[in-house]
């Protein structure tokens, strides 16, 4: 049976307006629409980091979901694992619309949403309905663009989903939320990761659970900077960096649309944000989990994730382009180059490109 997409058709979906087709497909989800058969699960596949056991390496990252609503039906499509969020204490609309523009030319997407999000509340609502339920399911938090104290708009996040997530992603790498960045120099991510640490486990103090904490950083810092930032996360006991969030740069984009103000995220940030990952491993060494996120579409970009260092993968932007039966392609192509290669394990790939990319200069 033909999925959704190829039915309908990606001409027809980009006839629509981006947030007009991104709400379409939430509601395709949560209707149960058969978008497209799910992969077999493969034991090759298996990764486990942090505690956690995920049936595959591939995530879908944050900015899909952004309020919890179809994590379930995200993971039923072969995700092994799903980010919510970013998710803020308040409700808040973000910025003024139009705030997403697709940059087809080059498969890319500029958006300046600004964490428009539904609030705690209503996340923490769908968290604790679908608690017990299978499947990994992360929680990116946020600050309120006007909020007193940004750092306690992270604590607070990290108090009340730490119960719940299979793990917290701390975003301080929108470009979206003016100043938000600058809480990844040195001064203010140690004082940001001790505090969401303390949160976190007065949160999950006397129980079982263990959450961990992922830092999501920008693609957009130089090499001092990303060494700062791996020595706080080292000296905080931070178990993960998510590399990267969207950049601010547009070397070799050719549609008129990338000229909008935001950030840009699609198959142009792949290389840069791959080169970044290898740093980044390279920095914090082979025990810290390292999430590989940019310009993944294809099995190929993914794996290419894996042989720079990253544990595990996710993408967004491919899926506008691609269709949701992405997930389940990759998945099935990861097995296949297992097949090829004769690996028993898909995470025997990590680091075996970190040398290349390593010294892949940044663009």
């Amino acid at each position: 049976m033909p999925g959704m997409f190829d039915a309908f058709g990606r001409a027809a979906l980009f006839a629509l307006a981006p947030e007009t087709a991104h709400g379409l497909s939430i509601a395709a989800l949560k209707a149960n629409v058969p978008l497209c058969p799910a992969p077999r699960p493969d034991p090759r596949l298996r990764v486990t980091v942090a505690g956690m056991d995920f049936p595959n390496p591939l995530g879908m990252a944050a900015g899909y979901d952004k309020n919890g609503e179809v994590p379930d039906a995200l993971l039923r499509l072969g995700f092994g694992f799903v980010e919510i969020g970013t998710v803020t204490p308040l409700p808040q609309p973000g910025n003024p619309k139009p705030r997403i523009f697709r940059l087809t030319d080059d498969r890319a997407v500029v958006n300046r949403l600004g964490f428009n999000n539904a609030g705690h509340d209503a996340a923490l609502a769908r968290m604790r309905a679908r608690a017990g339920r299978p499947g990994l399911v992360g929680v990116n938090i946020g600050a309120n663009k006007d909020s007193a104290d940004r750092i306690a708009d992270y604590e607070l996040g990290a108090a009340r989903f730490a119960p719940l997530a299979a793990y917290l992603t701390v975003n301080i790498s929108s470009p979206n939320t003016p100043g938000l960045r600058n809480l990844q120099s040195r001064a203010s991510l140690a004082e940001l990761l001790a505090r969401v640490r303390v949160a976190r486990d007065e949160a999950l103090r006397g129980g079982s659970k263990r959450t961990p904490i992922f830092l999501k950083i920008a693609p957009d810092l130089s090499e001092p900077e990303l060494a700062e930032i791996a020595e706080e996360v080292l000296d905080n006991g931070t178990e993960g960096v998510i590399v990267s969030n969207t950049t601010l740069s547009r070397h070799g984009i050719t549609d008129p649309a990338g000229s909008e103000t935001g950030g840009l995220s699609g198959q142009p940030l792949f290389t840069r944000s791959t080169a970044i990952l290898a740093r980044m491993r390279r920095l914090l060494g082979p025990a810290t989990v390292l999430v590989g996120v940019g310009g993944v579409d294809s099995a190929e970009t993914a794996i290419e994730k894996i042989r720079a260092g990253a544990d595990l993968v996710q993408l967004y932007t491919g899926m506008i382009y691609e269709g949701p039966g992405l997930a389940g392609r990759i998945v099935r192509g990861l097995a296949a180059h297992a097949d090829r290669h004769g690996l028993d394990s898909i995470a025997a790939l990590r680091d075996s490109g970190l040398d290349e990319w390593a010294r892949h200069p940044i663009e």
